[in-house]
């Protein structure tokens, strides 16, 4: 199946001051909200605290809820109804307020419900508690995740191509994961174990889309006799790959549409990090991966 007819010709690299201008851009930003203005909305994971998925057999509202959370010092908890249309079930997220290990948040959060609306009105289907020391290794392991991941692709990059290769392909991937976690941190959305699982994957998608580049790029060098522009030879590449690149990137976002649309509030951020980061990816495949590289040989030169 082919999206863009055989034989087109774009000149990507001939673009690539304005997309280095608008990455730059992108990437100032993410920072600046992630480091100055915002920061990062660690979840339950990472900040420790307590989960809970509660259903009522009456209609309750979400300040009842609150108001019965209140009586124990948990009014600040986040609540968020689930149920569509009729009020009954909520996600409740609360933070570990007191560093005391006799005291059980689950318990405390269950026993204020249990008596604001009576034990055999309330149903707890799920309870999801974190510590303090568990939220920091578990945070410290995360970012280790992704800084191992990035590490072993360098060097499997720089065996199977060259070190310019190797340099192109990691600056797309931090370029993909500084932009999606700055949008995460503009938006106010919980950065949790599953947006790390998030994170990874669009690392493995990122990278297979540059690896084809690559492929393609090293092929057609080999074709050359004599002296040859590097820069069109990468343009040419990545417009021979270009319909298998948006075929893909297609495929998946579709994919993580459905999921986002329909998925359900547990898998929601998992798959707005995805749509994010199949655009994210796809562009930096394009007009970040390739570019460094030849900017890379140009400086040897």
């Amino acid at each position: 199946m082919e999206l863009i007819r055989p034989g087109l010709f774009i000149d990507f690299i001939g673009y690539r001051k304005y997309a280095f201008v608008f990455s730059a851009i992108l990437i100032g930003i993410s920072l600046i909200s992630i480091f100055v203005v915002r920061g990062l909305n660690y979840g339950i994971d990472f900040s420790g605290g307590l989960e809970m998925q509660v259903a009522f057999k009456d209609t309750v509202k979400t300040e009842d809820v609150r108001g019965a959370l209140k009586t124990v010092g948990l009014g600040d908890a986040q609540i968020q109804s689930i149920s569509g249309g009729a009020e009954n079930e909520f996600l409740v997220r609360m933070r570990q307020v007191k560093e005391d290990p006799k005291l059980s948040l689950t318990s405390v959060a269950e026993n204020a419900l249990f008596k604001a609306f009576g034990k055999e009105k309330v149903d707890i289907r799920r309870a999801e508690a974190v510590g303090a020391a568990v939220s920091k290794d578990l945070k410290t392991k995360g970012l280790l995740s992704i800084v191992y991941a990035c590490i072993g692709l360098l060097i499997y990059i720089w065996i199977r191509f060259e070190m310019a290769y190797s340099f192109g392909a990691i600056l797309a991937l931090v370029h993909d994961v500084t932009i999606t976690v700055g949008l995460f941190s503009i938006l106010g959305k919980e950065m949790t174990l599953t947006i790390i699982a998030a994170l990874l994957t669009i690392i493995g998608y990122s990278l297979n889309d540059t690896i084809v580049v690559f492929d393609r790029i090293r092929e057609n060098v080999k074709k050359q006799a004599g002296a040859f522009d590097l820069s069109r030879i990468m343009s040419e590449s990545i417009s021979q790959t270009l319909s298998r690149t948006v075929l893909t990137a297609l495929t998946v976002f579709l994919v993580a549409l459905c999921l986002f649309l329909l998925g359900g509030n547990v898998i929601h951020d998992f798959a707005f990090a995805m749509l994010v980061g199949v655009v994210i990816g796809t562009y930096s495949s394009i007009f970040v991966a390739s570019p460094v590289v030849l900017l890379f040989h140009r400086g040897k030169k």
